[in-house]
């Protein structure tokens, strides 16, 4: 793959911001942005704060590069705010990002779509929290809708625990689900430009892939080739596919699930902006299937557009 540097024009790279996902979208950030200049891109890096229209007008950029995760980055304001600038960005549209910041939108459009998601509860108050154990059984998962990077969440293997998880929830604002949990393995899928990079198997110590296991764990196993057979690589490939269409996501991003014992695949969520760390997903699906690093930030910056420029 070569990209002209000078083809790519005067790059801004979007990182930090405000959610409770700043600090790793720093670390994204800044891996991005060595890459970038690496390549030979004139890249430079932007950390967002309400400063950032005027930062972006000033600068002159020709592309930007978001690599903000959470709220505020990754949810659809600031691909609303770089349409009105005229200013082609990397990533899922507007709309694409708003429903796929939010797990139980996109639950709900993938069951309206038949394609296989956990059952869940929406948990405003106690009694919802007595009726989702009836219903969902335990172990069971609480989760804020809006958080990425596992923020938030907590696996309740006993009763006990339901409304402490419920209200540890909470305090991230909106939503809050209860998810049945799903005895299995977990892979994620990463996806360039409408092609399934190599499937991903994750293998933890902890209760569930969390944040810790995620950022700070030196015992997390990142299993690729994983293990499935090419029949069912494919088969939850395509599903994948489905799922991140479903949403309208494009250009990069990452669908996560889980395959039970009976070997079921349960779709989980959509990542419009997936982190960019050295322990990140993506960046070990890509360099399975043959691009390094490097190849690949410059080749999700080649992608970037505007829906409506």
């Amino acid at each position: 793959m070569n990209v002209d540097a000078a083809q790519l024009g005067k790059v801004a790279v979007l990182m930090g911001g405000m959610s409770a996902e700043r600090e790793i979208s720093l670390l994204s950030g800044e891996a991005v942005l060595t890459a970038l200049i690496s390549h030979g891109v004139d890249a430079h890096g932007i950390d967002v704060d309400e400063k950032v229209i005027s930062r972006l007008a000033a600068g002159n950029y020709q592309r930007v590069f978001i690599v903000l995760h959470g709220r505020g980055g990754e949810d659809g304001t600031m691909q609303g705010l770089l349409e009105v600038m005229n200013m082609p960005y990397t990533g899922s549209g507007v709309l694409a990002s708003s429903l796929a910041m939010d797990k139980l939108k996109t639950k709900q459009i993938w069951q309206a779509m038949d394609l296989p998601t956990p059952p869940y509860q929406v948990l405003q108050n106690e009694t919802d929290c007595k009726r989702a154990l009836k219903e969902l059984g335990l172990p069971i998962i609480i989760k804020p809708v809006l958080e990425g990077s596992s923020i938030g969440m907590s696996k309740v293997e006993k009763k006990e625990e339901m409304i402490s998880a419920w209200q540890k929830a909470e305090q991230c604002e909106g939503t809050v689900i209860a998810e049945r949990w799903i005895e299995g393995s977990e892979y994620t899928a990463a996806i360039l430009q409408g092609q399934i990079l190599p499937l991903i198997k994750l293998e933890t110590t902890h209760k569930f892939y969390d944040y810790d296991a995620k950022y700070k764990a030196h015992d997390t196993q990142y299993i690729c080739p994983c293990g499935l057979s090419e029949a069912e690589e494919e088969m939850f490939s395509a599903i994948a596919i489905q799922a991140f269409d479903a949403v309208n996501a494009k250009a990069w991003g990452r669908v996560d699930f889980m395959v039970d014992h009976d070997g079921k695949i349960w779709l989980i969520e959509v990542n419009t902006v997936p982190g960019m760390t050295d322990h990140s997903l993506v960046p070990m699906a890509a360099k399975q299937s043959g691009l390094s690093f490097e190849q690949l930030v410059v080749k999700i910056l080649s992608l970037a557009e505007c829906e409506h420029c």
